[in-house]
C-alpha cells in the first residue's frame, strides 16, 4: 500500500474505532487460525490492535488438533459419540493438560510478545463455569460420553476486572462442576455463554469456512446477515460442524448480545476486516427486534 491506500483505509476505520470503544468483544479461536502458524500470529496481532484501539476483547479457545495428538502420544484411542468426545477421566487429564498448560500458553505468550496484556486462565479458576454432566443422545436415547459438561452457571466477575484493567483474558474451555468433577466443554457454548454474562456487545466465531452457507453443499452462496428466528429454524438441517458454532451465535443474541458473527479464521486479519471495514465477510447473526443496519 502506497502512503495515500494507508491513509483512506485509517479514515475507512475511523467510524467504527468510535462505535466500538470501551466495547467488550469475545473472540471464539480455533481451527486453522490456530494450528497455522502465520495465521496465529496475525490473530495475535489483531487483539493488540483491537486493545490499542480501545476495545476490550476476551478469548475462548478450545484446541480439538493438539489434544487429539496428545491422545495419541499417550496411546488413548479417540471415540466421538453423536458428534461429541468420549471423554473418560485418562483422557479428561490429557485434555486439560493440553488445553490449560499448552494451548492457553502459547495463545497468552503470542499476545504478550506486544506488552503484558493477556492472562491465561481456565474455566475451572475462580469458579468462572459451572457445567454438569452432558449425554449424547443417540436413537433418542441418552447416552453417557464420560466428563463432557454443559455449562449452567457463568460467574464472569474475575474476567470483567480483568478486562477493565486493561488485560486480555485468555480462557480455556474446562468447567468444574458442583460435584467436583472437572468436565471438558464445547469452546463455541463456552463463548456464547461468557458473552452473554459480561455481557459482550460482540461475539466473533473463527471458522474454516467463509460463513453460513444458504444451501450447502448445493450452493457455495454465504448467508450475509439472519435473523435469531430464522437460523433456529435451519439450526436442524446444518452439517455437525457448523451446528455448536451457529448455536453458539443464536444463544448469544438470544441471551440480550446485540450481535454474533462466524468469519473465516483461515483468512489473515479476518478480526480487523470484519470489525473495521465496510466489507460484508461471514454471517452476521441478529436479534428478530433489529432493523437496518446495525454496525
Amino acid at each position: 500500500m502506497n502512503p495515500l491506500q494507508k491513509s483512506e483505509a485509517l479514515i475507512e476505520a475511523l467510524p467504527w474505532l468510535a462505535r466500538h470503544q470501551g466495547a467488550v468483544v469475545v473472540i471464539k479461536y480455533g481451527g486453522n487460525a490456530m494450528t497455522d502458524e502465520s495465521l496465529r500470529e496475525k490473530f495475535a496481532d489483531d487483539v493488540m490492535f483491537l486493545r490499542y484501539a480501545g476495545m476490550r476483547p476476551v478469548i475462548v479457545h478450545g484446541g480439538g488438533p493438539q489434544i487429539n495428538a496428545a491422545l495419541d502420544l499417550h496411546g488413548i484411542a479417540s471415540h466421538f459419540t453423536a458428534g461429541l468426545r468420549v471423554t473418560t477421566p485418562e483422557a479428561m487429564k490429557v485434555v486439560r493438560m493440553v488445553l490449560v498448560g499448552q494451548v492457553n500458553r502459547d495463545i497468552v505468550g503470542l499476545i504478550n510478545r506486544h506488552g503484558p496484556f493477556a492472562v491465561g486462565m481456565s474455566g475451572e479458576d475462580a469458579h468462572l463455569f459451572t457445567a454438569v454432566r452432558k449425554h449424547a443422545v443417540v436413537d433418542g436415547l441418552p447416552v453417557d460420553i464420560g466428563q463432557v459438561g454443559e455449562i449452567v452457571k457463568v460467574n464472569a466477575a474475575t474476567v470483567r476486572n480483568l478486562v477493565y484493567d486493561g488485560r486480555i483474558p485468555v480462557v480455556s474451555s474446562i468447567a468444574r462442576g458442583e460435584d467436583g468433577q472437572i468436565y471438558n466443554v464445547n469452546a463455541d457454548t463456552a463463548a456464547a455463554a461468557l458473552a452473554t454474562a459480561l455481557p459482550a456487545v460482540k461475539l466473533v466465531v473463527l471458522t474454516d469456512v467463509e460463513g453460513l452457507y444458504a444451501d450447502w453443499p448445493a450452493s457455495d452462496k454465504v448467508i450475509r446477515r439472519i435473523s435469531a428466528t430464522e437460523l433456529a429454524a435451519m439450526l436442524p438441517g446444518l452439517s455437525s460442524g457448523m451446528v455448536p458454532k451457529m448455536e453458539a451465535c443464536l444463544r448469544a443474541v438470544q441471551g440480550g448480545v446485540p450481535w454474533a458473527q462466524v468469519v473465516d479464521g483461515r483468512q489473515p486479519h479476518v478480526l480487523l476486516r470484519e470489525i473495521f471495514t465496510d466489507e460484508g465477510i461471514g454471517t452476521l447473526v441478529v436479534p428478530d427486534e433489529v432493523e437496518g443496519d446495525i454496525e
